[in-house]
């Protein structure tokens, strides 16, 4: 089967998760299992092919111009990582259908659980640098959800924001780094950044691509100074933390760190900043996990310490090293994910996390105790266990490091030092939670969990054991074939026999062991006598102090750059939009000047000048009449489109003027909605005083003289580019391949839906966008403040309106007697406007039209039934959806690119076909036809759901005013029932 179909399936799966039933657990958590289950079987058929050192490759045609395919690649190194991403995700699977409560909404978990899984796969058979970055911060913004899951939770929604403020800026870093990487290379391909490694490092900016990428590894692994927000990620429910944090998400960092390995690595520079950074790491989680009180907080701690072991082997330039950071990514992967889920088997039994408040659960738990001290001891480095074999492997690495003679010193000691911080906290884990006198205080008895929930621990702990006994035959091919691609092809070296005679890495190896043990001993006395509560120095040497204050610091410069230049007028806001639009236009110009082209210039016809002389008038009569009545001027604004369209026809553009028109149309009535939000000017209400008077007419100058120089700009511009010569122009380029490679006579629209047809879809998208906001915006919408404060009778319309408003049946009578437009024909109009759009619509690829004024057009129709007849006749006669025809129209455009993709073409590359059919003879499709129709339905919906939505909060303002007055009658009378029975004093004290 095909590479992509390891990264669909989990996506498609997470949209079935999203609409199954709430109540329906097994078929969603069965679901899930499924897809994963898959997954790791199809990813296991094909280490046959990746043991003998094949590579496969998948190559999908998206953007080729630009180097931007959709490239798979499966080497041994990233077929390991699939295992653990899919095999693992499969036991968490099985582990949450039991972890997870039947009132939460577990399809929204399994749903971001695949969807999570599908874009770690994404990274890791990314063949793409490019598509690394892209696959990379959807891991963040699906972690951001997972962690978040809980939102109700103060700890989750904080834990969530700063994993994803963290590793989403850090990803922005690396995206910046790999794209000086492609500039190097000359190549976004991996195969090729991969093999130009010796041009990279002899690059000048070599340190600047690394720092860059490095900053993208080292947040999304949680390296020191970034390792804060992994701890506060332990919001998240256990069975994410256990996928996220054992093999998956933390995992991506040095996953990047070992994918680059082979075009990175060997330099000082590498050496120094990956090697310190690692060092640094190990040994800030390994102190801070002693300290934990939390099960959950340990195991955080603890595996920002191992993730450091990772990178600093990385950071050593030996390949031998390389090899040891690949096994003991592994190993952990397979004891972390089993502690995690050991973790929250006693949360789920016992009710808490809190290590003070737990003891003793041996005796009630004895086989999930068990598999915990297993995988704890392993965690711990001990014998016969897998942890203890990539240990050793590491302290062989230490011990051997060629450096500056005091760091070959510093090294074996501080990795003696984390041995000991690892049994200790390991020890912890152990001896404070399932030995010592049983607790008497939990929320709940402890007891054994369901067996299934066990199985996915069970067998993690059986896989720590035969690695760790049986090295060489469990995984010494995979080892193999995972290592390979990561030093370049050539392996060290290298023996996983458990016992390796007694040399320095096994006498460190003792006095971790022994150091871990006497630590604990003697923190566990400090804490009986209560001279230990929390880390000492920790609040020194964790980064988040750095990043609170950073982002305080940001809110509050932000705080007063908006008190500073922030204004809740538009009309400022305009000002300053169009000044710096002015400024940024002229500067340019200004240093290199604007030179007009030698074109022959055509004689200026009267015609021409009259029609600009008319629509210079409107515009200028338009912002005069804004003073004064605000319909007029919309009028003459009308009559300025209405010019611009005449000018668009004189220079042989009628798709542009034909679009125009219609534009005009649907804009106008946007406005006309709209005009009913603006605050009311009531002039007799206050005589504005003599300064006040020349302060408006000053700005009113103002306003006339930048909007003079900024049309003036953008006529002189355009009158420098038009008389300059294009013998080689795009233009003609569109010109000469319009017919014979799109298909069509009429350019615009062969350019719209084929040479660009991406930029289309992108433009279509954000239409789509824009109507769904506002649609959201004006839900919440309540009318203004100033209409609130007045009283309810000013606040009534009219006593008829208000009664036509509260019968729904008598709207398009209402209608008609205030539009004077008999609804009837308006709505004979419906089918004639139908087919003038069809007609525009079939035409578009030949002659001026196309979906886009089709899709206008229709709506303009729509809408005119909403003007005359009411929202409840057409909503009860022509039942229309907006969204769904935005969604609609969105899968239509989409699946037209992917139609494409499918037989083997670039995404939205058109073809043509003439069909010979009965009676109507040869006809021509082109496949942008269905494009078009997307781009045409998607223009209904928006269009539709932006003027109705604004028409529904016109409604719903006069029923608004309808129901006040008739509140206030109602109060009205029920004072003056009051006040008729209530008694009044006489001044002789007397009652009348």
């Amino acid at each position: 089967m095909p590479l992509i179909t390891l990264i669909l399936l989990p996506f498609i799966g997470s949209l079935l998760a999203a609409v199954l039933p709430t109540n329906a657990r097994n078929t969603e958590s069965t679901l899930a299992g499924l897809i994963a289950l898959f997954c790791t079987v199809q990813a296991a058929l094909y280490f046959p092919q990746i043991a003998g050192g094949e590579v496969l490759r998948q190559e999908i045609t998206w953007l080729p111009a630009l180097g931007l395919n959709l490239v798979l690649r499966l080497d041994g190194f990233a077929w390991m990582f699939c295992m653990l991403v899919l095999g693992v995700g499969s036991l968490v699977v099985l582990y949450a259908r039991y972890y997870m409560s039947a009132a939460d909404p577990v399809p929204r978990f399994f749903a971001f659980f695949l969807a999570f899984m599908g874009a770690m796969v994404g990274v890791v058979l990314s063949g793409n640098i490019i598509q690394i970055a892209l696959f990379w911060e959807l891991t963040s913004l699906f972690s951001f959800l997972l962690i978040g899951y809980w939102h109700h939770r103060k700890d989750a929604r904080r834990g969530a924001r700063m994993a994803l403020t963290v590793t989403g800026t850090g990803g922005l870093c690396m995206l910046a780094g790999m794209l000086v990487l492609g500039h190097i290379v000359g190549s976004y391909d991996l195969d090729h950044v991969l093999a130009a490694g010796t041009l990279i490092q002899a690059h000048p900016l070599y340190l600047t691509a690394l720092v860059l990428v490095l900053l993208g590894a080292f947040t999304k692994s949680a390296q020191f100074p970034f390792q804060f927000w992994l701890p506060n990620a332990m919001a998240a429910p256990t069975p994410v933390s256990a996928y996220l944090h054992s093999a998956t998400m933390v995992k991506a960092g040095v996953f990047l760190l070992a994918r680059l390995w082979p075009a990175l690595a060997g330099t000082e520079q590498w050496f120094w900043l990956v090697g310190g950074a690692g060092l640094c790491t190990l040994l800030v989680g390994g102190y801070a996990a002693m300290f934990q009180h939390d099960l959950k907080g340990l195991l955080a701690y603890s595996t920002i310490s191992h993730l450091g072991l990772i990178t600093l082997l990385l950071g050593l330039n030996s390949p031998l090293a390389a090899v040891a950071a690949v096994f003991h990514i592994m190993n952990h992967a397979t004891f972390k994910a089993s502690l995690f889920m050991a973790a929250g088997i006693v949360d789920h039994e016992s009710g808490t996390r809190d290590i003070r408040r737990l003891s003793g659960l041996w005796r009630m738990m004895p086989i999930t105790g068990t598999l915990a001290m297993v995988a704890s001891a392993a965690m711990a480095g001990v014998p016969l266990l897998n942890g203890f074999l990539s240990k050793e492997m590491f302290f062989a690495e230490t011990v051997f490091v060629n450096t500056v003679p005091w760091l070959e010193v510093l090294l074996p000691v501080a990795a003696t030092v984390a041995g000991i911080f690892s049994v200790a906290y390991s020890l912890r884990f152990i001896a404070d939670v399932f030995f010592g006198p049983p607790a008497t205080d939990l929320p709940h008895t402890p007891h054994e969990p369901p067996h299934w929930m066990r199985v996915p621990v069970e067998l993690l702990v059986l896989a720590c054991l035969v690695v760790g006994m049986l090295p060489a035959w469990s995984v010494g091919a995979v080892l193999q074939a995972a290592a390979r691609p990561v030093v370049g092809g050539e392996l060290p070296t290298y023996s996983l026999a458990v016992w390796h005679g007694f040399n320095t890495p096994f006498v460190m190896s003792l006095v971790a062991l022994a150091g871990g043990v006497a630590l604990y001993l003697l923190l566990r006395w400090l804490r009986a006598r209560g001279a230990l509560d929390a880390p000492p120095l920790m609040h020194h040497i964790s980064g988040q102090r750095l990043f609170d204050g950073t982002l305080a610091r940001l809110s509050l410069a932000g705080r007063n750059g908006r008190r500073l230049l922030g204004t809740g007028r538009l009309q400022w806001q305009m000002l300053w939009l169009v000044v710096a639009a002015l400024v940024a236009g002229t500067l340019p110009l200004w240093v290199r000047g604007l030179p007009s082209g030698t074109r022959e210039q055509l004689p200026l016809s009267p015609a021409f000048a009259l029609l600009w002389l008319l629509g210079a008038l409107c515009a200028v009569a338009a912002a005069w009449q804004a003073k004064y009545h605000r319909l007029a001027a919309l009028t003459l604004l009308g009559g300025a489109g209405l010019c611009t369209c005449l000018t668009f026809l004189w220079f042989s553009a009628p798709d542009l003027a034909l679009t125009q028109i219609v534009v005009e149309v649907v804009t106008t009535i946007l406005i006309l909605l709209g005009l009913r939000w603006l605050p009311r000017r009531d002039e007799s209400l206050r005589v504005p005083t003599l300064s006040q008077a020349r302060r408006t007419q000053l700005r009113r100058y103002r306003d006339m003289a930048l909007a003079l120089l900024a049309g003036t700009g953008m006529a002189l511009l355009s009158f420098a580019m038009m008389s300059r010569p294009f013998p080689e122009s795009t233009s003609t380029f569109f010109l000469e391949r319009a017919l014979s490679e799109g298909g069509g006579t009429n350019v615009v629209n062969v350019m719209l839906v084929d040479f660009r047809g991406f930029d289309t879809f992108g433009e279509i998208v954000v239409l789509g966008i824009v109507a769904l906001t506002v649609y959201a915006l004006l839900r919440r919408f309540r009318p203004a403040r100033e209409v609130m404060d007045l009283p309810p009778q000013q606040r009534a319309v009219p006593a008829d309106v208000a009664t036509d408003l509260a019968n729904p049946r008598q709207t398009a009578d209402t209608a008609v007697g205030y539009l004077m437009v008999p609804a009837v024909l308006v709505r004979l109009l419906l089918p004639f406007a139908t087919m003038v759009a069809v007609y525009l619509f079939m035409r578009g690829h030949n002659e001026p039209g196309g979906g886009f004024v089709a899709g206008l057009v229709f709506s303009v129709a729509l809408v005119l039934q909403y003007m005359v007849s009411g929202t409840s006749w057409v909503e009860a006669h022509l039942p229309l959806y907006p969204r769904r025809w935005i969604g609609t129209g969105l899968l239509t455009a989409l699946a037209t690119g992917l139609g494409a993709l499918f037989w083997g073409y670039p995404f939205l590359t058109s073809h043509t076909a003439h069909l010979h059919l009965p009676v109507v003879g040869e006809i021509h499709v082109a496949s942008a036809l269905f494009f078009d129709i997307g781009v045409f339905t998607l223009v209904v919906g928006s269009t539709l759901l932006i003027l109705t939505a604004i028409a529904h909060q016109s409604v719903r303002s006069h029923r608004f005013n309808a129901r006040a007055a008739e509140e206030a009658q109602e109060e009205q009378a029920v004072a003056l029932a009051a006040l008729a029975a209530t008694p009044i004093h006489n001044n002789t004290g007397g009652i009348r």
